[in-house]
């Protein structure tokens, strides 16, 4: 038998409701034992992609392969072979953290020493031992998250999907959550997780940027930058950003500022430009004439968020 070398495959799957198509031809690829990443604003086609994958939504045309199983014909096998792991907390807040891990495994099918053994593990791995007397209401966003992931792992799936699972939780929290990812990925588990967090996208291996319904962009992190980031970013940090903005994109309307873009980064200002230090003298003016001190002005390598940003444009 010949093995898979793809995890997930897709060739132009297609979803329509009516006259809206939510995903449009879209094509990738997911290498086995990988952490790939899908990336996209509300309403790009995230979810609508992950359902298909799933099995859950059929799609109007194209198709999928998932662990060499076709979804749309094959979604019980699909389904025995594969976890997930929703944005929202699916498990029950009643239950102690023991009790669900037994409801979910015995769900898939574990029974007895089996059953005894994955629970010890999945306590272990997203370290609850001595929480597993807590309901799961009880439990802080990161623990409720191991708890969720440990649930969607108990019966050792080939490939886990994960919505968007950290969302709302803190860094430190999110931080430890990704370390259990490369834990598993390093078993052999395939991993495929929607965020909207650009930090964690950079975590992945691979990814797919989703705007409209398209993919825009596919690779690795380093190899989307150097394809699709030709422009540099000058990086602002002026006393007052709100007001940098206003007065930049005055002065780009009115001709004296060119660039390609000009966004707000939190307490930075980011420039994109194609020779981002040409303009530095036309900013530092723009800026202090409309009383705005630029503060700290640096040429700095662009973001995934920078990126992501400039191909949707």
């Amino acid at each position: 038998m010949t093995p898979i070398l793809y995890a997930l495959e897709t060739e132009n799957l297609t979803r329509r409701f009516g006259k809206f198509c939510a995903v449009d031809g879209v094509t990738f690829r997911v290498q086995r034992g990988s952490i790939f990443g899908f990336l996209g604003p509300n309403g790009a086609g995230k979810t609508t992609t992950m359902r298909m994958l799933l099995g859950l939504l059929a799609p109007t045309s194209g198709r999928a392969q998932v662990l060499g199983y076709d979804v749309a014909h094959q979604p019980r096998a699909v389904k025995k072979r594969i976890g997930y792991m929703s944005q929202r907390f699916s498990l029950y807040d009643e239950l102690t953290v023991a009790e669900n891990l037994r409801f979910y495994g015995r769900t898939y099918g574990l029974r007895g020493d089996r059953l005894r053994a994955r629970m010890q593990f999945v306590l272990d791995m997203a370290d609850l031992v001595g929480r597993d007397h807590l309901r799961a209401r009880e439990l802080s966003g990161g623990w409720r998250q191991r708890l969720a992931l440990g649930a969607a792992i108990l019966h050792e799936p080939e490939l886990v999907f994960l919505d968007e699972p950290t969302a709302g939780v803190d860094p430190l929290s999110r931080r430890a959550f990704w370390e259990l990812l490369y834990g598993l990925a390093s078993g052999g588990a395939t991993i495929f997780v929607t965020t909207h967090y650009m930090d964690e996208a950079e975590r992945c291996q691979e990814l797919a940027f989703i705007h409209a319904g398209q993919i825009v962009a596919q690779g690795s992190p380093a190899a989307i930058k150097r394809s699709l980031m030709s422009a540099q970013v000058l990086e602002l940090s002026p006393d007052d950003p709100a007001g940098a903005m206003r007065l930049l994109k005055a002065a780009r309307a009115g001709g004296q500022l060119a660039v390609d873009d000009i966004a707000l980064y939190g307490a930075q200002v980011h420039i994109i430009a194609r020779d981002a230090q040409s303009v530095v003298g036309v900013v530092q003016r723009a800026l202090e004439a409309g009383g705005v001190q630029p503060g700290s002005m640096d040429v700095i390598a662009p973001s995934l968020e920078d990126v992501f940003l400039a191909s949707i444009k």
